[in-house]
């Protein structure tokens, strides 16, 4: 399955709105950190554990509200680039 196929395929478990703003709100939340850190010496451990800041905020998601298994159980790369994508998807106004 192409990236395409697997984000038409990663936006049926993501049908609940609550589900998909979690997901934003996490990804905010990085993308904050990011800048935060970015204007302080953080150590390398800082820069590695920031890709998971979101899963709290989306698996909370997924178990609240989707009723489903988070797509990261079983491709996490593509979950992951597929998330970012539908956060640049709901900043456009698109989902």
């Amino acid at each position: 399955m192409n990236l395409e196929e697997y984000y038409k395929h990663y936006l049926t478990l993501h049908q609940n709105k609550w589900c998909r703003r979690l997901h934003f709100f996490g990804q905010l939340v990085t993308l904050f950190l990011l800048c935060v850190m970015i204007g302080y010496k953080v150590s390398i451990t800082a820069y590695l554990i920031l890709p998971f800041i979101v899963y709290p905020f989306a698996w909370s998601g997924h178990f609240l509200f989707e009723k489903n298994k988070p797509a990261a159980f079983n491709d996490p790369i593509k979950a992951k680039i597929c998330d970012w994508m539908m956060f640049r998807d709901m900043l456009l106004g698109k989902l």
